[in-house]
């Protein structure tokens, strides 16, 4: 998993979002308000609901984010994890210790290069699966 995150203000606007990413390579901001996690905010959530929506650079985060933050312990087994992010079509997680605070995210990609590959596989092949309950496009 990823540890050094950097989070997002509901209050930026997408621009400001946008530039975070490409400064860290990187395709989703954790939104935190008040030492809180209360959202996700991706590069398709930018395309998505604020580009193809007629929303400009000057759009809020926290109109873009996704508001429900689906998310594993660091202490979960890796094959719960895969399974989890299989069945809510989902390919990043943030990553909390037991007492609810953010540690890392962590990345498909991240629990194929861990010696996971085929489980990774068969969670690529339900994320893959169109549409589903976290569609960008429903809000």
């Amino acid at each position: 998993m990823t540890r050094d995150v950097r989070m997002a203000n509901p209050d930026e606007t997408a621009a400001q979002a946008a530039t975070r990413m490409a400064e860290l390579d990187a395709g989703i901001l954790p939104v935190s308000e008040n030492d809180r996690l209360v959202g996700m905010i991706t590069d398709r959530d930018i395309a998505i609901r604020g580009v193809a929506m007629n929303r400009g650079p000057d759009a809020k985060v926290r109109e873009l984010m996704s508001t429900e933050v689906l998310y594993c312990f660091d202490d979960e087994d890796v094959d719960d994890v895969l399974r989890n992010m299989s069945e809510q079509q989902i390919r990043r997680l943030p990553v909390l210790d037991r007492n609810k605070r953010l540690v890392g995210i962590v990345s498909l990609a991240d629990l194929a290069c861990t010696g996971h590959n085929a489980e990774a596989g068969e969670a690529l092949s339900g994320i893959a699966q169109p549409g589903g309950e976290h569609s960008q496009t429903i809000h």
